[in-house]
């Protein structure tokens, strides 16, 4: 997970590393973000499936991703972050969602003090406790919608604006009762505490942490086959990675990710990656990402980092290329 600064910083640096080669598809992803595609792009399973060269640029920053596709030097984008692409979508660039990429509803969480020994059945005993939580980012969204899935009243506590790893800190110090954060601070917040709900439990609720594969609008009408046909070599690697989870493909996973073996193992544990089906789920795409994406809007808005949302954002879905895949199964 990205904090909301990070992603609106290196999106000139990220231009500048563009090629001005003219190229019959460009697609951006990120270093060190290991996921079944990679080994795709390894075999070239694309190139052979959609007939022409891919060109493959890696990126800093989902917003930098934002940046490229606007300006046409990106067509497709791979595993960017959902709060960049609702910070686009808000200001008026039309991007679509066209699949998801990664879930990795583990990665970001809260945390309560061990010492409270506070869980699911007795959250309520947050109120008036003091949270260490990066306002204007998805992991403060999902504070809120936990925080109301509890019946905890927000107003009774004092939050706090803290980084993960400076919540993690506070959280070992005894100096916040309650974290929320993902990455590393989410990890070492869980030394000092335990999570009130599962990634599962979270996702039952609406509650998702997840990547897209985005498209500009224009490209997604006028390259439809495309389009689907390239998602459709993503979500057989995906079922494959799915069904073996086999060591060459990992070596390979790992090699295309620019990870040793071990990271990369480590890493994509912590992932998960929906079927088509699933994906078209009212869970997913069918319903509930558009709503998500509306209450991760609706955050940064009151926390002043955008300034308006779209009323919805079904439009900056389509699940037409997906459910040509799932008819071509």
């Amino acid at each position: 997970m990205k904090t909301l600064a990070k992603l609106m910083t290196g999106a000139a640096l990220a231009l500048s590393a563009q090629s001005a080669a003219a190229q019959d598809l460009t697609v951006g992803y990120f270093l060190e973000w290991p996921m079944p595609f990679l080994a795709a792009k390894a075999d070239g399973a694309y190139d052979e499936a959609l007939g022409t060269n891919v060109n493959w640029v890696a990126f800093e920053t989902g917003t930098a991703m934002s940046a490229a596709m606007a300006s046409g030097d990106v067509q497709i984008s791979i595993s960017q972050g959902v709060p960049p692409f609702v910070v686009a979508a808000s200001a008026g660039q039309p991007l679509q969602v066209v699949d998801v990429a990664v879930s990795y509803s583990e990665n970001d969480n809260c945390v309560a003090a061990t010492m409270l020994e506070i869980d699911k059945d007795s959250a309520d005993e947050l109120a008036g406790k003091k949270v260490a939580v990066p306002l204007g980012t998805a992991a403060y969204y999902g504070f809120l919608r936990q925080m109301e899935h509890f019946g905890v009243d927000v107003a009774s506590m004092t939050v706090v604006d803290m980084a993960p790893t400076d919540g993690a800190a506070a959280l070992a110090q005894g100096a916040v009762d309650f974290a929320c954060g993902y990455g590393g601070g989410l990890a070492r917040m869980k030394e000092h505490g335990n999570v009130l709900l599962t990634g599962a439990e979270k996702e039952e609720l609406g509650i998702l942490v997840f990547d897209v594969t985005s498209t500009s609008t224009d490209f997604a009408i006028e390259n439809a086959d495309m389009v689907s046909d390239f998602l459709a070599v993503t979500a057989k690697y995906n079922a494959e990675w799915n069904e073996t989870k086999s060591p060459e493909m990992l070596e390979k996973i790992a090699t295309e990710a620019g990870m040793s073996t071990e990271a990369a193992e480590a890493s994509i544990s912590t992932f998960s990656f929906p079927s088509v089906e699933e994906q078209l789920s009212p869970k997913w795409l069918g319903g509930n990402a558009a709503s998500f994406m509306k209450g991760v809007a609706d955050v940064f808005v009151e926390a002043g980092s955008i300034d308006t949302a779209l009323d919805s954002y079904e439009n900056a879905v389509n699940t037409g290329p997906l459910r040509a895949v799932l008819a071509g199964q």
